[in-house]
């Protein structure tokens, strides 16, 4: 039955739907004492978890019920932020036996899953680790959502997208995979800046997109207008080499950076200052800089904690390439996590402070769930959406297809499949065009 279970999921396309977009029937095939639904979303301006739970409580539950007992978990809980009362007592009304409810601060990265383990579990994932090394699996609301669906026969054709910052009206859209960001910004009121810029993710760990062509993906975590003035984007557009030129002039190694990293203070070996360092002393493959293969890119160091504007989180990232090119890593089998407790609750961040820092309190902090979707005459539905391997198509320019239907299914490895997940149709109509990486289909 579980092996079913699981297959139906795998069938549906359900991935996890804020991070990588790892296949969730992978995960759920683990077994673990603890499940954890990751509610708690920490990329400022982006409401998207709560507004699910408010308007899709009872299918959230009902997926998440069935998660736990697919991992055989002896312990479901949901971490949500402290700050919405109302909602995390509708919450624990609704929950069925044996679903807990666990408030945690409003700091970022609250929803970080190594830094909620520890807050729900006390337990500190090792570095380079994921959940399941410390007995855990963490899904997150909408994949919940996906789940219930999935399981009462319902592919993943639809994504619930927050698009915040600079339009008319902040909202949590409900929108066809495959849809433009330019057709979700309109459904949001359009812009109100005369010059935009488009962060795609969030503030903090999103990506900045030359314009607003692109496509709505499985894991596609929002979008963010701000005016192309706006500090936060001069801070995205500044190339590398920049960057590195500057942080080798100006970084004085005050260490605050270090000192509020959110994986330093769970005891993984990241030093973001000594990340800067390596640009001055090419200590790329150095002991002490090996640790920066475990920075998250939550971007804190970045954003927030450096008080010259220099880039700690780059400096780490061009670290881990570094190392990764020449096969150097941090080799520590023998690891003993500090203990957190004494620092970790007084050097979190407030999401008022960053939301501050980060100039963005000018814009409407809101997001309430449009649950009518979208329509859209035409969609490009990426063939890897996921961890894994590509999905090959199913169809050929000319056919003719239904929303839900199969178009794309990933290749077999002996009895089963490749680590993967199959695309359906997000719309109906003909398929126009099939490229390398995407299926158009025109309605």
């Amino acid at each position: 039955m579980t092996e079913a279970t699981l297959e139906k999921i795998r069938m549906a396309g359900v991935a996890g739907a804020g991070g990588a977009g790892f296949p969730t029937y992978a995960k759920l095939g683990s077994r673990v004492d603890t499940i954890i639904m990751n509610a708690a979303e920490c990329e400022p301006l982006l409401h998207k978890d709560k507004e699910i739970l408010r308007h899709h409580l009872a299918s959230v539950l009902e997926g998440f019920a069935a998660a736990a007992r697919l991992t055989g978990a002896s312990r479901a809980c949901i971490g949500i932020k402290e700050k919405y009362r109302a909602l995390v007592e509708q919450i624990r009304q609704a929950a069925p036996s044996g679903i807990e409810v666990v408030t945690v601060r409003d700091v970022y990265p609250a929803g970080d899953e190594i830094t909620l383990v520890y807050n729900l579990t006390g337990r500190i994932v090792p570095p380079g680790g994921i959940p399941l090394a410390a007995g855990a699996v963490v899904i997150n609301v909408e994949t919940s959502y996906n789940l219930a669906r999935a399981l009462r026969g319902h592919p993943v054709i639809e994504k619930f997208l927050p698009v915040a910052g600079a339009v008319a009206d902040p909202c949590t859209l409900r929108v066809p995979i495959g849809i433009s960001f330019a057709e979700c910004i309109e459904a949001a009121g359009g812009l109100s800046t005369e010059s935009p810029s488009f962060l795609i993710g969030g503030v903090m760990m999103g990506r900045l997109a030359g314009d607003a062509s692109g496509r709505v993906t499985r894991t596609t975590g929002g979008i963010v207008v701000l005016p192309s003035s706006h500090p936060v984007i001069e801070r995205y557009g500044k190339t590398w080499r920049e960057k590195a030129r500057i942080g080798r002039s100006a970084c004085d190694q005050c260490g605050f950076c270090t000192e509020l990293c959110p994986r330093y203070l769970l005891g993984h070996p990241v030093e973001p200052h000594l990340a800067m360092r390596s640009l001055v002393y090419n200590q790329v493959g150095d002991a002490l800089v090996r640790g920066s293969s475990f920075c998250c890119e939550c971007n804190l160091c970045s954003l927030f904690s450096c008080p010259e504007g220099l880039d700690p989180k780059d400096a780490c990232a061009w670290n881990k390439t570094e190392m990764a090119s020449r096969g150097v890593k941090w080799e520590h089998p023998d690891f003993r996590p500090k203990t957190a407790e004494t620092l970790l609750p007084n050097r979190q961040v407030p999401t008022a402070k960053l939301m501050a820092r980060l100039g963005l309190n000018s814009f409407n902090n809101r997001g309430p769930l449009r649950d009518e979707p979208v329509r859209t005459g035409r969609v490009g539905l990426a063939l890897k959406q996921h961890i894994g391997v590509p999905a090959s198509p199913e169809v050929r320019p000319g056919d003719l297809v239904n929303a839900g239907d199969l178009i794309a299914s990933v290749p077999r490895q002996g009895n089963g499949y490749q680590l993967g997940l199959p695309i359906h149709a997000s719309i109906s109509g003909r398929v126009s065009e099939i490229t390398r990486d995407m299926i158009w289909i025109e309605s």
